[in-house]
Order: structure tokens, then sequence, then C-alpha cells
């Protein structure tokens, strides 16, 4: 399978809690981390949920 590399770019400081909550089973602690996934459904599905703070490039 492909994958591709999660990137923090924003902060999770006043964001909701769901948010807060998926960052991390991304594994992505503070901005600047980077985390390399498989691509499959759920990974994709949980980074459109904070695409606004994360940035995505195929690995």
């Amino acid at each position: 399978m492909a994958k591709i590399k999660v990137t923090q770019v924003k902060s999770k400081i006043k964001r909701p809690e769901d948010q807060k909550r998926t960052l991390a089973a991304l594994g992505l602690k503070g901005i600047g981390q980077v985390v390399e996934h498989e691509t499959t459904p759920n990974i994709l599905g949980m980074v459109n949920k904070v695409k606004h703070l994360v940035s995505v490039e195929e690995a």
C-alpha cells in the first residue's frame, strides 16, 4: 500500500476535543512533528477531519 506523511502545522489549542483526540490517534503531539501512515480509509478519514491542522504528502 501507499504511504503518506502527515505533518502537524497548527496548534490543537482551542480546538474541539474530538479533533485533539484525532491528532493523538494519528500520533501527532506537537507542531512540526511528522508521522508516516499507510493509506487506508480509516487514516484518510482521520486526516480529513483535521485537514486544517495538518499537511499531507505522499511518502
